[in-house]
């Protein structure tokens, strides 16, 4: 039998975005990695930057973003346009061919406005389809897709939704046809017994662990998606599963947290 091509899905957070040496450095190694990629990127800082610019006043809970009419308008100029496009044209400048997407171009990612009993999220999508044809063909057409935090409801509708999750998404949906790699990177060598501390990686982390630290307080904020989405995707078909500073793309003895079940 054939073995599974490879698709390494990377998505990276706003620290790394906020700093132009940072970043470049991620390209650099993001571009180098073989075989087939996507590459998933947040924002959140720049966004709330602007916001607070023209007087709004971000709202988060447990790490999510809630989302009304004015705020959409910033992140989807933020996200979609400025942070989007500007590291589409720093890819091309490596010479990785990429293309920048929303969830809305070519129905890529579908969502539904979140439903919650009782928070308001706003303007929030929860997936609930990837176009896993059109990926694909993208993606053996030697195109390296670059999605921002925006999806679509197929009603017009533009919606928030958490980068973290898209990358999840993209990665469970993919893992039925390729051997799939998530890596989340951000500016942390992993996660952290001690936020202080960055010599405190847990190099492995499994659910009944994630829950204990959960419930102690220490892990908390963006990483609480971030985490629910690595176990999600873990028991959906996708293979290997990293948190930590982007050096670990180009080196597998990196230190850095590797998810198990």
């Amino acid at each position: 039998m054939e073995s599974k091509k490879i698709v390494t899905i990377v998505k990276i957070g706003g620290n790394i975005i906020d700093d132009a040496s940072e970043l470049k450095q991620f390209l650099s190694d993001f571009t180098k990695i073989e075989g087939y990629k996507i590459l998933v990127h947040g924002g959140g800082k720049s966004a709330t930057k602007v916001a607070k610019s023209i007087g709004l006043v971000p709202q988060m809970i447990d790490g999510r973003r809630i989302t009304d009419a004015p705020m959409l308008e910033v992140v989807v100029m933020i996200y979609a346009g400025q942070i989007n496009k500007d590291i589409v044209a720093q890819l091309q400048a490596n010479d990785c061919n990429a293309i920048g997407f929303s969830g809305a171009d070519g129905n890529l990612i579908q969502s539904e406005k979140r439903n919650h009993p009782t928070i308001n999220y706003g303007f929030v999508g929860d997936v609930q389809k990837v176009n896993t044809a059109l990926l694909q063909t993208l993606i053996s057409s030697g195109i390296v897709p670059v999605f921002c935090a925006i999806t679509h409801d197929k009603k017009g509708q533009l919606l928030n939704t958490n980068a973290d999750t898209i990358a999840s998404e993209l990665a469970i949906a993919l893992s039925a046809i390729f051997e799939v790699t998530l890596n989340y990177c951000f500016e942390k060598p992993g996660v952290l017994y001690d936020a202080e501390d960055d010599s405190s990686v847990i190099e492995k982390m499994n659910e009944e662990l994630y829950t204990m630290l959960k419930a102690d307080k220490a892990i908390h904020s963006g990483m609480i998606p971030k985490l629910d989405n690595c176990f999600n995707s873990l028991s959906k078909g996708v293979q290997k599963i990293r948190i930590g500073h982007h050096s670990m793309l180009q080196n597998d003895d990196a230190i850095c947290t590797k998810i198990e079940l």
